[in-house]
């Protein structure tokens, strides 16, 4: 069984504990904004309502929130009062109670002659005061009211009357006034919309910014004013089904033929020739875009820059406005060197008249500008050889810049004579030797044909070895001692030589093939010995020659002069014996006087002077020795001394009186008996051997000597001529292109003599007419001299000469055929400058439209000439060989007017680089009518709103027709107008209204327009559609209105969710779908527990419902229509929530636990069961019983008090545990 709980006795309903924190709550917020003490206080601090102006009496202000005091207490009489904000009275507060709200409501005051008006005051903020009669109980709040507008002003228009003025030839579209209305209203009720109150085409005006547009093309001639009267209509006004038009403005458009361009000058200045009658120093030419009078040239003029008034400026023909800048007189350069500065104006004949911008040009002094021919050098200071012989290089000179007619001569002169000069090119060489001319400088004097243009060519001479040294005696003698030293000066020799420098210092030798004792002193000339002299062994005289050679190069000039050295002898050798170391055996009896032996002595001074004696060993004074021949002879006899055996050792010596010779022995042995007469030896010293030998040398000696004295001079003597070698060539072929100082040919001459006679010098001496050629006088190079071109001269016949530099000097000649081949030295050159054609666009691919052409002077292949083009386009092509250029690909002169092409003239050179030229090609295409307008975009899509004034402008078509001329101008044209709702502009474009709109009827229109060209012969068009979309005006006129403000149903707690509780209708006096109305819950305690049908306004349940919970709820509903800007209203709705018996009685506690004595009598109370039900139907009707645990029935309880009491209780002692019910 079920245990049901109940309220304890004394305990308040939730409603009432609910009431006690509301008062709670109110004590805590004493004191802010809006409250009063105890829960007595406004829902907001600040409400925020409207209402409109102009409103009629007992109008109340609408507020999207609940205006008022929530009622605490049902009881209390609540009154509002407006303390303040209100000065003029024009609002009135009253309250309202609905359920447990007391409703604060705002209205107009009836009877008062002032109404609400926005534009003076559009805000009161008010004070509102609430009370309850009887307590000391009062809230405040505050009411912001705006005053809402009401479209009760027009447009007026500031100022009434515009002029302007506008040139004939504005551009379409261009904003020419604006004009200015203004409305007080606000919002919607302030727009309003300008259009023209007459129908016009040639101008519009943007509906609401009132700026007028031209639409059409002026003509000055046609019409030179135009007198518009412009309308403005407020919108406001027209929904309500007035036209609105409030004031009228006036528009004077005056039409100007407008000088517009200022002419524009253009100079070319000239530099007249010397010789002209009339010389033109600029050509100017003037232009001006205007047409007419505005665009023709009324005068050019110099305004500044000639103060002595000498130039005028020419007008060149009746309708060219060309001038040419000629001197009114003689032009003093004098005192302006550097030219003058014209500056120069022109005028129009426009109205008014238009000045170009000044332009200065220079007049330069063609006396100073002109680049003067001259030498290029004053003087030309040049060197050569004294050994030059005819038609060698000297110098080149040259006029700068060269005329083409140039002739170069030679002032007569007296040096003029020895040189010739090249009248074309400016090479003078030597016309004779110049070493017979015993000069140093040569001084030229070169002038031009004309003779007005001189130059010094200075020729200093180089000195040359062509002088020989000369000795100061025809020939030399000196004696000397063979006794001399080593070393010692013999002789001086010296000799001079008449050239300079190195050529005229001098060097001396000994020039003898024999070795000779001397040697020279190669610098002083002293003559010395370098070896002892013995005039025994070597020549008593010394014949020799002494060469004095310069330093002079190539070769030494040398001369020769004898020199006789004689050698005196002197005594300066001993005696020399011929045997030495003799021994031999006389008898002891040999005879006296008995030739014994006998020495030889030799001396080479003298051999006849040489006498003998014995200088020891004979001391007895046995022997005797004759002192001339050298015999040995016994002087004494031996035997009377007595001497049988013996030794005798003789030392002998010999002498020429001066010298004595080395001693020698002689031993002598003495024997008894008879002795050998061949008993002596000697050892042999070959003296005389060698004296005979030294004798030999010298007589060799002498001899030679006298040999080379016979010696001829072979070297002095020019004997042989020079000649060339048999590699000479006889002709030789040289590229043109060879550059100046390139070797050509190395020619090769000899010549058998020495020295200088064998030295071999190089010429050309003829044939080289454009002085291309030099040769190298020493070496015989060939070099380019000056710049050959075959073109000019394809073959030369040199003569070479070549000359030796002996005495007499000797020469030979040759010739030498020059062939010049051609190189690729010339560019192919076009016939033109530059080439240009005009074409038609439509031209075919493969139409031939030019033929250029270059010439090349080269020959073969490097004068061959291919053409191509340069410039990277695929539309033209050219005949590499022909030179035909022709289309290659189709042509749009809209794509591309004109081509800038670049044509390359190639040769076909097949060794080093091709040469090229290029010449530019223009091509114009002309126009053909070719191209359909193109709309830009290529559609339209625009909105207009339905209340747009007829005439409004909707829409500006734009083509793009590239072709020119008529071709490209373009009309317009409507296919369809919706039965004239829409026109077009033929010349601009401008799609206009012509009818009024209607989004109710219509809203979309498709307009198709039309394009066409007014080319010739056929015209050409393209079509566009323009969409044009109706948007919707508000027409909104009228805010959806309840009749009450607030609205009171009741529902059952127990209704099932959808249950329809009440219905709200609300009404619009707008027709359509402005007058549509859908219903909508915003706001309030019950939202998502209600709905609302948005088209019905019934309001129906959205949840479980639960009296117990929330006994009622407040909904705020919108009430909106459909207009283009909604309107909408609000009503309070209070819906009460009515009880049902849907909860159960529950105790105060769960458990009790009373206590009772036993014995106790009869119906004593043992406690009393408290007991609540929820629903606020059930609490009378609750009964009480025990259902169980009483099976003595000792307890019973009163079935409405609630009171259990005692049966009867004996001496029972325990617990009961009794069961109580509790029913509603």
């Amino acid at each position: 069984m079920d245990i049901i709980m109940g309220y304890c006795v004394g305990t308040r309903p939730p409603s009432c504990l609910i009431l006690l924190l509301l008062k709670l709550f109110a004590t805590l917020s004493q004191g802010l904004p809006g409250t009063g003490p105890l829960g007595f206080h406004f829902t907001h601090s600040i409400y925020n309502a409207t209402v409109y102006e102009n409103s009629a009496a007992r109008t109340y202000v609408n507020s999207q929130s609940r205006m008022g005091i929530t009622l605490i207490d049902l009881s209390w009489d609540i009154k509002y009062r407006i303390v303040s904000g209100d000065e003029e009275g024009f609002f009135k507060a009253e309250e309202v109670i609905i359920a447990d709200f007391c409703f604060l409501r705002i209205r107009t005051k009836g009877g008062n002659s002032a109404i609400l008006n926005r534009e003076i005051q559009d805000n009161y903020l008010l004070i509102v005061k609430g009370s309850v009669r009887g307590e000391d109980l009062e809230a405040w709040t505050k009411v912001s009211i705006q005053v809402l507008d009401m479209n009760d002003l027009r447009p007026l228009f500031s100022p009434t009357t515009y002029s302007v003025t506008i040139a004939e030839n504005t551009p379409l579209r261009t904003s020419v006034a604006q004009v200015t209305a203004t409305d007080a209203d606000i919002g919607s009720n302030g727009e309003f919309y300008y259009y023209f109150k007459n129908k016009v085409e040639l101008f519009s005006v943007h509906p609401t910014s009132g700026v007028i547009s031209l639409s059409g093309r002026l003509n000055y001639d046609e019409k030179s004013r135009y007198d518009l009267e412009i309308l403005a209509v407020d919108r406001g006004m027209k929904l309500y089904g007035n036209n609105g038009v409030s004031s009228t403005a006036k528009l004077y458009v005056h039409v100007e033929r407008v000088n517009e361009h200022a002419p524009a000058l253009h100079v070319v200045a000239h530099v007249p020739f010397s010789l002209d009658t009339e010389p033109v120093y600029a050509v100017v030419t003037a232009d001006d875009l205007d047409e007419g009078a505005n665009g023709e040239i009324e005068s050019v003029s110099i305004v500044a820059g000639d103060p002595l008034d000498q130039f005028f400026l020419a007008k060149e023909g009746k309708w060219v406005n060309e001038y040419r800048i000629k001197e009114k007189k003689p032009v003093d350069w004098e005192s302006f060197p550097y030219g003058y500065n014209l500056t120069l104006q022109a005028k129009d004949k426009g109205s008014p008249q238009k000045f170009s911008a000044v332009k200065i040009v220079h007049i330069a002094n063609p006396k100073r500008d002109t680049v003067p021919v001259r030498f290029e050098k004053e003087a030309y200071e040049v060197s050569i050889s004294e050994f030059s012989p005819p038609g060698v290089v000297v110098a080149i000179v040259k006029l700068s810049p060269e005329p083409l007619d140039v002739e170069y001569r030679l002032s007569p002169g007296e040096d003029a004579q020895y040189f010739k000069i090249n009248p074309q090119s400016g090479l003078i060489v030597t016309a004779q030797p110049l070493n017979t001319i015993k000069k140093e400088v040569y001084k030229l004097g070169v002038t031009n044909k004309e003779g007005d243009l001189k130059t010094q060519v200075t020729i200093s001479i180089e000195d040359a070895n062509d002088h020989t040294p000369e000795f100061q005696q025809p020939l030399y003698e000196a004696f000397v001692n063979e006794s001399v030293p080593v070393g010692t000066s013999v002789l001086t020799v010296s000799a001079s030589d008449k050239d300079k420098g190195e050529n005229g210092y001098i060097t001396y030798s000994i020039a003898s093939l024999n070795v000779l004792p001397f040697a020279i002193n190669q610098f002083t000339g002293v003559i010395s010995t370098t070896e002892e002299l013995d005039f025994e062994s070597s020549p008593e005289t010394y014949r020799f020659v002494v060469r004095a050679s310069d330093w002079g190069s190539p070769y030494r000039h040398e001369s020769e002069v004898n020199v006789t050295i004689r050698v005196g002898n002197v005594n300066d050798n001993s005696p020399l014996f011929e045997k030495v170391a003799c021994q031999g055996v006389i008898s002891y009896d040999f005879p006296v006087g008995g030739h014994i032996t006998a020495v030889s002595a030799i001396d080479i001074d003298e051999l006849e002077l040489v006498k003998y004696k014995i200088i020891s060993g004979n001391e007895l004074g046995f022997f005797y020795l004759n002192p001339d021949s050298g015999v040995l002879q016994l002087k004494k006899s031996l035997m009377n001394a007595g001497i049988k055996n013996g030794n005798f050792a003789l030392r002998i010596t010999a002498t020429d009186g001066e010298n004595l010779a080395d001693p020698m022995s002689v031993n002598i042995s003495v024997l008894h008996g008879k002795v050998s007469s061949k008993s002596f030896s000697c050892r042999e010293t070959r003296v005389a051997q060698k004296l005979a030998e030294k004798l030999l040398i010298k007589a060799k000696a002498n001899g030679k000597l006298n040999l080379e004295d016979g010696f001829l001079d072979f070297y002095s003597v020019n004997r042989q001529g020079p000649h060339f070698d048999k590699s000479f060539p006889s002709d030789v072929a040289v590229k043109e292109n060879l550059p100046v100082g390139a070797n050509i040919l190395k020619i090769k001459a000899y010549d058998s003599d020495s020295g200088f006679n064998g030295k071999v010098l190089f010429t050309i001496s003829d044939g080289n007419m454009d002085s291309c050629f030099s040769i190298d006088m020493e070496t015989g190079q060939l070099q380019v001299l000056m710049p050959m071109d075959r073109e000019h001269r394809d073959l030369y016949l040199l003569n070479i000469t070549i000359y030796d530099l002996g005495n007499p000097q000797k020469s030979s000649w040759r010739l030498l055929t020059i062939n010049v081949e051609d190189a690729n030295d010339n560019s192919p050159v076009f016939l033109q400058d530059s080439y240009s054609v005009n074409i038609l666009e439509s031209s075919s691919i493969g139409t031939e439209i030019i033929q250029v052409e270059a010439r090349d002077k080269d020959l073969g292949s490097n004068g061959e000439v291919t053409y191509s083009v340069l410039t990277d386009t695929q539309q033209f092509a050219i005949n590499s060989s022909t030179g035909i250029v022709y289309i290659a690909d189709q042509l749009d002169r809209e794509s591309k007017a004109n081509y800038s092409l670049k044509i390359e003239a190639r040769d076909k050179a097949e060794s080093g680089q091709q040469l090229f030229s290029v010449v530019t090609l223009k091509v114009f295409l002309d126009d053909v009518n070719d191209c359909s307008p193109a709309f830009i975009p290529s559609s339209y899509s625009v909105k207009v709103l339905e209340d747009l004034p007829v005439g409004t402008v909707i829409a500006w078509l734009e083509t793009h027709d590239p072709d020119l001329g008529l071709g490209g101008q373009v009309r317009y044209s409507l296919v369809n107008d919706y039965n004239g709702r829409f026109e077009i502009d033929k010349a601009s474009g401008a799609i206009r209204l012509s009818r009024e709109l209607d989004y109710e009827k219509q809203q979309f229109y498709n307009l198709t327009v039309r394009a066409k060209d007014k080319g010739r012969p056929v015209s050409l068009s393209s079509v566009s559609f323009v969409e044009v979309e109706v948007v919707d005006v508000n027409e909104n006129l009228h805010t959806p209105y309840f009749p009450d403000f607030a609205v009171v149903g009741s529902v059952k707690e127990n209704s099932r969710i959808g249950t329809s509780v009440l219905q709200v209708t609300a009404h619009d006096e707008d027709s359509g779908r402005d007058g549509e109305i859908q219903y909508s819950i915003r706001d309030g305690s019950g939202l998502g527990r209600f709905n609302i049908d948005d088209e019905s306004g019934v309001v129906s349940t959205a949840d479980i419902l639960d009296r117990e919970t929330t006994g009622s709820y407040w909904l705020t509903v919108y009430a909106t229509d459909r207009g283009v800007v909604p309107l909408y209203s609000t009503i309070e709705v209070y819906i009460e929530i009515e009880d049902v018996n849907d909860n159960a009685p529950l105790t105060s506690e769960p458990i009790y636990y009373p206590v009772v004595m036993e014995n106790s009598p009869k119906d004593v109370s043992v406690i009393q069961i408290q007991a609540e039900d929820p629903d606020s139907s059930s609490n009378e009707k609750l009964t009480y019983r025990i259902t169980s645990g009483n099976p003595q029935n000792f307890f019973a309880i009163n079935i409405k008090t609630e009171q259990i009491s005692e049966e009867e209780v004996r001496s029972f002692r325990g617990d009961y545990r009794v069961l109580l019910f509790v029913w509603g």
